[in-house]
C-alpha cells in the first residue's frame, strides 16, 4: 500500500470524476425514471407509471421505428462507404495525404455548422443539389419536405460528417495487413475482388465487428440531424427516441418521463451490444 500510494492517490482522483460527472448523472437518471419530476412541484415517485404513460404515447413506437430505419440506412452508407474509401486511399501511391486530410475535414467542423451548411445544399430553392438537377434537366426535389427522402437526407448527412474518423481507422488496419499476402494472390492470379474478400477482409475482421457495434450505438442515438434540419417532420417521419426525449424534458417539463425512455433506450443498447458481443466471441 505505501510503495503504491501515489498510483493510488492519481487512480482515487480519476474515479471521483468520473463518480461525480458520469456514474451519478447514470444512476440518478435511472431514479428519475420512476419519479414524476417537473419545474412545478418536486419529485414524487410514481413507480413505473412512467414507463406505462411511454407505452401509451403513439409518438413512442413511431420514434422506434424511425431510429431503427435511421439506424438500418446509416450501414448501408455509412458502414460501407468508409471502408470503400479507405480501400481506395490505401492504393494510391501519390496525394494520399493530402486526401486523407480532405476525408478528415468534416469531422473537424462544428456539428451546427455541418448541419447548417446541408441545410443550404437541401434548399427547395437556391440548394445546391436541387441546382446540380437542374443542370442535367431533372426536377427540383423536396429533400427534407417529403416523408419519402427525409429520413435518407439525413442519413447523408451523418455519414458525410462522421466518416473521417471511420476511415482513418481503416486506413490503419489496413496498413497492418502483410505486404506478402497480397503479392501471393496477386501470383495466384486473384482479382481485385478476391484479394479483398480472401485477404482483407479476414484481416480486417475485428476492426469491422467493432466499428459496427459503434455505429450502431451512435446511429441509435441520433440526435442533431433531425433536431437541426427537420425537427421531427414532415408528420413525425424523422422522430427519433432521442428527439422525443427532448420533447418531453426540455418543450413538455416531464423530465420523469424523459428519464424513463432514457432508461429503456439504455437497456435496449446494452441488450444488443451483449448479445452481438456473445455472438461475435462465439464465432472467433
Amino acid at each position: 500500500m505505501r510503495d503504491n500510494l501515489v498510483a493510488y492517490a492519481f487512480l482515487a482522483g480519476a474515479i471521483l470524476c468520473f463518480g461525480f460527472f458520469s456514474w451519478y448523472p447514470i444512476v440518478r437518471g435511472w431514479l428519475l425514471g420512476f419519479q414524476q419530476v417537473t419545474f412545478a412541484q418536486p419529485a414524487q415517485w410514481v413507480g413505473l407509471d412512467n414507463f406505462r404513460r411511454l407505452f401509451d404515447d403513439p409518438l413512442f413506437v413511431t420514434a422506434w421505428t424511425n431510429t431503427g430505419y435511421f439506424t438500418l440506412l446509416a450501414l448501408v452508407l455509412g458502414f460501407a462507404a468508409p471502408f470503400l474509401v479507405a480501400v481506395v486511399l490505401n492504393e494510391l501511391r501519390h496525394g494520399s495525404g493530402y486526401l486523407r486530410m480532405t476525408v478528415y475535414l468534416p469531422v473537424m467542423l462544428p456539428p451546427i455548422v455541418t448541419m447548417l451548411l446541408w441545410r443550404w445544399f437541401y434548399d427547395p430553392g437556391p440548394g445546391l443539389f436541387n441546382k446540380a438537377l437542374d443542370l442535367v434537366h431533372l426536377p427540383p426535389q423536396q429533400w427534407l419536405e417529403s416523408g419519402h427522402l427525409a429520413m435518407l437526407s439525413l442519413v447523408l448527412v451523418s455519414t458525410w460528417a462522421n466518416m473521417g474518423t471511420t476511415t482513418l481507422v481503416y486506413l490503419a488496419a489496413l496498413g497492418s495487413v502483410p505486404g506478402e499476402l497480397y503479392e501471393a494472390a496477386e501470383l495466384d492470379g486473384a482479382s481485385i475482388r478476391r484479394r479483398l474478400w480472401h485477404v482483407t477482409l479476414p484481416h480486417m475482421r475485428f476492426i469491422l465487428m467493432i466499428t459496427l457495434l459503434l455505429q450502431v450505438l451512435g446511429t441509435m442515438q441520433v440526435f442533431i440531424e433531425p433536431f437541426v434540419l427537420t425537427g421531427g417532420g414532415p408528420d413525425d417521419a424523422t422522430v427519433t427516441v432521442l428527439l422525443l426525449l427532448y420533447r418531453y424534458a426540455f418543450v413538455y417539463n416531464d423530465f420523469g418521463l424523459a428519464s424513463a425512455l432514457s432508461t429503456l433506450l439504455f437497456v435496449v443498447l446494452g441488450l444488443f451490444s451483449a448479445v452481438y458481443l456473445r455472438l461475435t466471441r462465439g464465432g472467433d
